[in-house]
């Protein structure tokens, strides 16, 4: 199960302009790469431990959620999404959606593991 935050309520701010591009152009490249429809890449998950473990997890970065997405529907694992509220952040900056080079570090990440996973890496 997925928590998505695009489908649940979301507070004004909670995610920035480029987390939306980013989340859209990376759940449209899952959907066109493994023929799966996501909506967000959100953090909130449940999984079993025994497909976890079958999932084969490398990235442990800003990488992990779509490469979990990706692994998932290549093993034709069935993930439903569930709408989740969210918040804007409540104190400090983020080191990722926060600043440009955080910004193009994590879409670089995210590309590049879409990819990685569509030709069996």
């Amino acid at each position: 199960m997925i928590g998505s935050r695009v489908l649940g309520r979301a507070e004004r701010g909670a995610l920035t302009p480029v987390q939306r591009l980013g989340n859209w152009l990376a759940t449209r490249l899952l959907s066109l790469g493994f023929g799966v429809h996501y909506t967000d890449l959100g953090p909130f998950r449940a999984i079993r431990w025994a497909t976890l473990e079958r999932l084969g997890m490398r990235d442990l970065d800003f990488g992990w959620t779509v490469e979990m997405q990706a692994r998932a529907a290549r093993l034709g694992v069935t993930a439903i999404e569930t709408p989740v509220s969210s918040r804007r952040r409540r104190g400090g900056r983020s080191k990722i959606s926060g600043t440009v080079v955080g910004s193009v570090a994590a879409g670089w990440r995210i590309l590049w593991t879409i990819a990685r996973v569509r030709i069996g890496g």
